[in-house]
C-alpha cells in the first residue's frame, strides 16, 4: 500500500506518512524495521494511544525503507 505524505498514519497521536519519514531519516542507517519502528516511537509517540495503528506505522516503515 502506498500512502500520500499527509495521510494520517496514527490517528490518536496524529503522525503523518510525513511525520514518520522525518523521523527515519534522522538516522544514518535503517539496521531494520521492528527497530526503526522503537525509534519511530519514540519520535512521534505513534502507536502509543490505542495500537490500532501498528500494522499501518509498520507498512509505512517498510514502504520508506524500500524505496
Amino acid at each position: 500500500m502506498t500512502y500520500a505524505a499527509n495521510e494520517i498514519i496514527c490517528h490518536c497521536k496524529q503522525v503523518s506518512m510525513a511525520d514518520i519519514e522525518r523521523a527515519l531519516h534522522q538516522h544514518a542507517t535503517l539496521p531494520d524495521v521492528e527497530k526503526e519502528f522503537e525509534e519511530i516511537q519514540k519520535l512521534t509517540n505513534c502507536s502509543t494511544g490505542c495500537g490500532g495503528c501498528h500494522d499501518k506505522v509498520l507498512d509505512a516503515i517498510s514502504e520508506l525503507m524500500a524505496g
